[in-house]
């Protein structure tokens, strides 16, 4: 099953290229450039969890080390996030925990909300234009957005729903017959209890 999601990937990955490559004046993206890793909950099917632990267990003893205590201490801070009073709709954002030194350390296991974080697209389930949060930092496309009215002064929209389920439910997908699974914050596949 891995083979054939590296295969859909690396399909995936040419399609991603074309529409950063379309977009390319409103993006901002470099490397070292890690907004999109600080503050989220990722999500992640089964199916990529079990790819991006490979890419976990292909690193070195001291990043895995790194790695396992930001995932312990994840978990903790969590734990007493949700002992305290929120709203129903409130999520627990946290960094991600492969992110070390401005770097994800998994960078070529990372899921599908990874490779497409940093491009907009219409996402026709919920019914609206769904912009990076980094926009609001002065990165991706905020030279371009009139944050008043809502509006996108750009000349490309990707015609493709870049969410995970639109993705890993595509006819791309469907042709390397994948099973992705269910889909949970990354750190729910971490903690044992669920």
């Amino acid at each position: 099953m891995l083979k054939r999601y590296e295969k859909f990937l690396s399909r995936l990955d040419k399609i991603l290229n074309y529409f950063y490559k379309k977009q390319s004046k409103y993006i901002y993206c470099k490397l070292g450039c890690s907004a999109c890793c600080r503050n989220g909950e990722y999500p992640f099917s089964q199916l990529e969890f079990s790819y991006m632990t490979e890419g976990f267990i292909n690193l070195p003893q001291n990043q895995k080390i790194i790695v396992q205590q930001n995932i312990m201490k994840l978990l903790l801070d969590k734990k007493d996030w949700q002992n305290k009073k929120h709203k129903k709709e409130e999520r627990f954002e946290h960094v991600c925990p492969f992110l070390v030194n401005n770097q994800c350390l998994i960078y070529k296991y990372r899921g599908i909300t990874c490779r497409t974080y940093g491009l907009c697209y219409y996402d026709d389930k919920e019914g609206y234009l769904k912009l990076p949060d980094c926009v609001n930092n002065g990165l991706n496309y905020s030279k371009y957005y009139d944050s008043k009215n809502k509006k996108l002064k750009i000349k490309y929209i990707p015609n493709a729903n870049l969410r995970i389920d639109k993705i890993l439910e595509s006819n791309i997908a469907k042709k390397y017959k994948l099973e992705y699974g269910e889909i949970r914050p990354i750190l729910d596949w971490f903690n044992e209890k669920k």
